[in-house]
């Protein structure tokens, strides 16, 4: 059993874990299974769609009872962006310091959640547990929520865990009880290659692509108009923002290409849903390939967050923090998928959405240091009832 790491060392040996996505994450989950391994405390790996990635699921204090699912669970992800920019001050995968905060790459999104929460159940004793204590960490959070969709999937139904769930992506301590979604869809239309020299013996695939292209760009246009549920909550974007992100095509500059691949996104608003949005696309780019080889796949998705006010997990966080205003975020997080699973998850945790993915990425050290007396709390609240 390894002794207890003070929080700011435990967030310096998780950022030491190169984890970012392409990469296995079994070496920072075995390091954090390792840590935990502690008398009163269950473990458990489940092997996502690769077996080279992990969820790690965590347990202590009372089995779950699937009638109630009281209880408290923190869930964060292990997986960080790529850090390749050249203007990193030092190795993005060493913590750094300074009086007021801690560098590195995840240190904010989201290894210092992540380190807070493996401590407070390290210092929890189980015994004083009347509820369930869970954790759970998911891999590849940041290539499309792909750990907690598994999870989602794939979790026996008979084992539940604690319905009041706290994501801790960097909010600044701001409790978010909506964020929106995101899907990603390919269209690919096909032509016919040949000799640029002949170009009648070939079909151009560009030309017609860059058809659809200016149709979805009047598409979002007329988009941006029409608002949504819950929009009030999104004022800086209070529609659903399509677009339109890399376009592949061609081979050489005396070949016709014989394919072109778009690829878009689309962040809907709480309370909608993507399958109605994905056909009004289909609909718009068929209007001008009629007669061409084309097809849209959705390749991926992430609804959006919406957790009643009411809930106790939200309420009780909005209590810690002093917060009477409905915050909302525009990117997604790992609340997508297990709220699909009965969870009421509340978006909170410490550092600035704001500095993640960025070079230099930090942790300010007062909103790190304040935040485990808050989760105590939390699990006073929650678990000791």
């Amino acid at each position: 059993m390894t002794n207890i790491l003070a929080d700011q060392e435990l967030l310096r040996r998780l950022v030491g874990f190169d984890s970012t996505s392409r990469n296995s994450n079994l070496p920072i989950a075995d390091f954090i299974a390792d840590y935990l391994d502690r008398p009163g405390i269950r473990i458990e790996r489940q092997i996502g769609t690769t077996d080279d990635k992990v969820n790690l699921i965590v347990t202590m204090g009372p089995d779950v009872d699937p009638q109630t699912r009281a209880g408290l669970l923190l869930s964060g992800h292990m997986d960080v962006v790529p850090a390749d920019e050249p203007e990193w001050k030092g190795d993005p995968f060493v913590l750094r310091e300074t009086d007021e905060a801690y560098f590195g790459r995840g240190a904010c999104d989201m290894k210092g959640f992540v380190a807070l929460a493996i401590n407070t159940l390290v210092r929890t004793d189980p015994s004083s547990l009347s509820q369930p204590l869970a954790l759970l960490l998911s891999y590849d959070e940041e290539l499309g929520i792909l750990g907690a969709g598994h999870f989602a999937r794939t979790w026996p139904k008979d084992r539940p865990l604690p319905r009041q769930t706290v994501i801790g992506e960097p909010t600044s301590l701001r409790a978010v009880r909506l964020h929106k979604g995101h899907a990603g869809l390919t269209l690919q239309v096909r032509g016919r290659s040949c000799h640029s020299g002949y170009p009648h013996l070939g079909h151009n695939a560009i030309e017609p692509a860059a058809r659809a292209i200016t149709a979805l760009e009047t598409f979002r246009r007329e988009v941006e108009k029409e608002g949504g549920p819950n929009s009030e909550h999104f004022p800086e974007v209070p529609y659903v923002a399509l677009n339109l992100a890399m376009i592949n095509a061609g081979t050489a500059v005396n070949i016709v290409p014989d394919l072109c691949t778009v690829r878009l996104g689309f962040r809907l608003l709480p309370g909608m849903e993507s399958g109605p949005f994905v056909e009004r696309i289909r609909e718009c780019v068929a209007g001008v390939l009629e007669g061409e080889d084309w097809e849209l796949e959705l390749v991926s998705e992430a609804p959006p967050l919406l957790l009643e006010e009411s809930a106790p997990i939200y309420r009780a966080v909005c209590g810690l923090v002093d917060q009477a205003e409905t915050l909302s975020a525009s990117y997604a997080t790992d609340a997508s998928w297990l709220q699909t699973t009965g969870l009421d998850c509340v978006v909170w945790g410490p550092g600035s959405i704001e500095v993640a993915h960025q070079p230099n990425e930090w942790m300010p050290k007062d909103e790190f240091h304040r935040t485990a007396p808050f989760l105590d709390h939390l699990v006073n609240d929650f678990c000791r009832s």
